[in-house]
């Protein structure tokens, strides 16, 4: 069963597909006793409009579609990227109406329970015209499995949020507060702070405001050295007192702002982090967060998540995950081999004399468009080695070189060269300019499938997992499960069963294996 939902002001409206509109004025207990008597697949107009709300009155659903991620979907691959994607904007669009301005992937909550969609929105039109709109595509079967697993990613996104990664509010205090000294009063730095910038201002004879690049370069040009930038790397290179205060004051000044009290204060309520994930939120399909910076956890920090007492974490990532989706898509059968093997680098040594390293440059120049070093030697061996998957890239590379689209496994399409690019690459750095994207082209086709695998690979395993086990964190290629202690054996199980499932659906009958090995721990900071 298909049900169209749409929120209004004083409850909302459900019309399953060929019947009458229903309106109802409690939404949350409705749709809930129809997701018990048959969970129907909901149609809406953006699940961050809706799930949040749901989530909240203790309503979980088992699957939707989203309008706004699949209609983001279809203009790629119409070429038509950029263009509003809300389903306001897809309706207008049908209908020859103006189409409402808009900014992708901002949304703003609103202070009503739901926020209503406009009133001359049909959601049900815009379904329908989007499953037409589906069927047109070069393979509609891999497009329908695309838009399926981004709306499950949404669903689960909500879920994250509402759930909540497990953070140990007295833990992180006492790490700031090792790291950087007792919680300052407001507009002074911590005391480890203050004490690296005087050492700074010591070094260079003068104080200097470490927090500004423009007065750290002028410091350095005070002391006769030139320096292009305040950058960790370039500072690395310069010999200098102050580079190893300033080089320990940048690390833990952004550990300060990016982690720190106030950080903790906005972003962890009840011991838990709830970040806002954007899902699509990447070019590649790779998520993304509105707020709290979900996916960029220092290591130091992971010893913060900490699982309630008698629950465990369940951590798994899978390994290799580009190369071995590159040899499933490529269908290059010595590829394919070597990927079903635990460590794919090691199997694929022997072609590349022995050097498990070799075989890792080899693939990494292949899939990002690496030309320094060895790189080049090695890459010549790859393409005689491994000629479909060497020539997979490479074709890939030709199309962004030429200014033309290129597409992921089910059908994610990148966005095409700006109007800057076109003017570059007929001007005096067009070879440059073409190279460049080439090599974002190159890497995309393998990058947004790893996505799309991982995305699939989430979806088969939240159906999965036994309650009242939780998805509490995903980042590219890695996933974490908030589980009892006794059911740490089922949901591990269930993690290795998804990969399998999910190298199936989308490749078919291939020996490539994708293998995810999970561990169980009470700390983050021992998974690894």
């Amino acid at each position: 069963m298909r049900i169209a939902v749409t929120a209004d002001g004083s409850g909302g409206t459900l019309r399953p597909l060929d019947e009458g509109v229903t309106h109802v004025a409690d939404l949350p207990q409705a749709m809930g006793e129809l997701e018990q008597a048959g969970r129907p697949r909901w149609i809406w107009a953006d699940t961050r409009s809706v799930y949040p709300a749901l989530l909240a009155r203790g309503v979980r659903l088992a699957r939707c579609h989203d309008l706004t991620l699949t209609e983001s979907l279809l203009l790629g691959h119409e070429g038509r990227y950029g263009e509003p994607r809300s389903a306001e904007a897809a309706y207008a669009r049908l209908h020859g109406l103006p189409v409402p301005d808009e900014t992708a992937g901002v949304h703003v909550v609103q202070d009503t329970l739901f926020e209503p969609e406009p009133a001359q929105i049909d959601v049900t039109e815009v379904y329908l015209d989007q499953l037409a709109r589906i069927d047109a595509t070069e393979n509609p079967a891999r497009f329908r499995l695309l838009v399926a697993a981004e709306s499950a990613g949404a669903l689960i996104a909500a879920e994250m949020s509402h759930d909540g990664m497990p953070w140990r509010e007295d833990v992180h205090d006492a790490l700031l507060t090792e790291l950087l000294g007792p919680r300052p009063v407001h507009g002074m730095r911590p005391a480890k702070l203050q004490a690296l910038a005087d050492q700074i201002g010591a070094a260079f004879g003068t104080t200097v405001n470490p927090d500004s690049p423009q007065q750290i370069v002028k410091a350095f040009k005070a002391a006769g050295l030139t320096v292009s930038s305040t950058r960790s790397h370039v500072l690395k290179q310069v010999d200098h007192p102050a580079v190893a205060p300033l080089l320990a004051y940048k690390e833990l000044a952004r550990l300060y702002s990016f982690h720190g009290w106030t950080w903790a204060q906005q972003w962890v309520r009840g011991h838990r982090f709830r970040p806002e994930y954007v899902v699509g939120g990447v070019v590649s399909g790779r998520w993304a967060t509105s707020g709290g910076g979900a996916l960029q956890i220092p290591k130091v920090m992971r010893r913060v998540v900490v699982a309630d007492d008698g629950w465990r974490l369940v951590v798994a990532d899978a390994a290799q995950l580009e190369p071995r989706v590159l040899a499933a898509m490529a269908g290059d059968r010595g590829l394919a081999r070597a990927a079903g093997e635990i460590d794919l680098y090691a199997a694929l040594a022997q072609a590349f004399g022995g050097a498990r390293d070799n075989a890792k440059i080899a693939m990494l120049s292949a899939m990002y468009g690496g030309t320094s070093g060895d790189a080049p030697k090695l890459l010549a061996i790859m393409r005689q080695r491994f000629p479909q998957a060497y020539a997979f890239v490479e074709d890939a590379a030709k199309a962004g070189e030429e200014g033309r689209l290129v597409r992921s496994w089910l059908g994610r399409t990148c966005p095409p060269p700006s109007a800057n690019w076109s003017r570059l690459v007929s001007g005096p750095e067009g070879g440059r300019a073409a190279r460049d994207r080439g090599r974002f082209t190159r890497n995309f086709v393998v990058q947004a499938t790893a996505a799309e695998w991982a995305l699939t690979l989430m979806a088969l395993l939240r159906g999965s997992l036994p309650s009242p086990a939780r998805l509490v964190f995903f980042q590219h290629d890695e996933v974490m499960v908030h589980c009892p202690e006794e059911l740490v054996p089922e949901v591990s199980a269930a993690v290795s069963r998804a990969a399998g499932d999910a190298t199936r659906l989308l490749f078919g009958d291939t020996p490539v294996r994708i293998p995810m090995e999970a561990v169980a721990v009470s700390c983050y900071g021992d998974a690894k």
